[in-house]
């Protein structure tokens, strides 16, 4: 077992890729729970393909990766803003057009920018070519961002669950609303070399979610979801060691499957574990038994 547990950590790579996920693991679900208490998690996937005009624009012009990545998120999220309040639609409608029009703008630019991306690398991550370079932006973004959630816990906190009252109080709720869309892009960064544009969401709502199932404040929920953000990047790296699956794709899975378990036996909110169910099986148990004395 305990070789098992060793042998991996002799590849340099092995190591580098547990080091990312671990840190993606941790800084996610901290940010997917505010979207998820929102009902706004599928901003989260609406902004990591928002990223992708940028990210073509700057590999075309020499500037930064990130820079392009990071300002054409937040033109996704303003722009979803600005339909919503120049119109009556709803967010639901703003979030499907602006996602569709800036995937479809970021594959138009990729295509005739001729740039060099591998666009399934992009799209689904590649945890096994992560650079030393790679940990240590990924640790600087998740540093800054949890220090500016324990800092700005508070306002958060009564933006989140109650954004009239924010503002009735004198709360900047609109300078929280675009810091709020400013983390949430940087994480998807963060989280690009790892699992990719198309598999972040998961990654942002899939352990905070099992949390959710499990605790009821959201500051334990924020916690509880970065252990399991940790343990699942973990287990979805060994997984693909040993399977020889894509990694990415692995760890969704194991936070996928993990969901399910928590669903299904969570002491408080699981499926099989409800107290009317419980009491039928216990009913159930009962007549088996009167029966079985009965034919006696």
């Amino acid at each position: 077992m305990f070789e098992w547990f060793l042998e991996p950590l002799g590849y340099e790579f092995i190591r580098h890729a547990l080091a990312i996920g671990i840190l993606v693991g941790v800084l996610c679900p901290v940010v997917g729970s505010y979207l998820i208490i929102q009902r706004m998690a599928l901003l989260g996937d609406v902004i990591a393909h928002c990223v992708l005009p940028g990210l073509s624009i700057a590999a075309f012009t020499g500037i930064d990766l990130m820079i392009g990545a990071f300002s054409s998120g937040i033109a996704g999220a303003l722009f979803i803003t600005w339909i919503r309040s120049q119109s009556r639609i709803k967010a639901d409608s703003a979030m499907a057009l602006t996602f569709s029009t800036f995937f479809a703008l970021g594959i138009t630019l990729l295509s005739t920018l001729k740039n060099k991306f591998d666009l399934d690398s992009l799209l689904f991550g590649d945890i096994l070519a992560t650079t030393p370079s790679d940990i240590l932006r990924t640790l600087s973004i998740t540093v800054l961002i949890l220090a500016v959630i324990k800092l700005t816990y508070k306002e958060l906190l009564l933006y989140t669950f109650d954004s009239t009252g924010a503002q009735a109080m004198g709360l900047p709720v609109h300078a929280l609303y675009v810091g709020l869309m400013a983390v949430t892009t940087l994480t998807i960064i963060a989280s690009m070399q790892a699992v990719g544009v198309v598999l972040v969401i998961a990654m942002l709502v899939g352990p905070a979610l099992s949390a959710y199932l499990l605790v009821r404040e959201l500051h334990q929920m924020m916690m509880l979801g970065a252990v399991l953000g940790a343990v699942v990047s973990t287990i979805g790296v060994y997984f693909s060691y040993y399977t020889e699956l894509p990694s990415g794709p692995s760890i969704v899975l194991v936070s996928s499957s993990l969901f399910i378990l928590v669903l299904l036996f969570s002491p408080s909110q699981g499926i099989l574990t409800r107290p009317e169910l419980l009491a039928q099986i216990r009913r159930f148990g009962q007549s088996q038994k009167i029966d079985h004395h009965h034919h006696e």
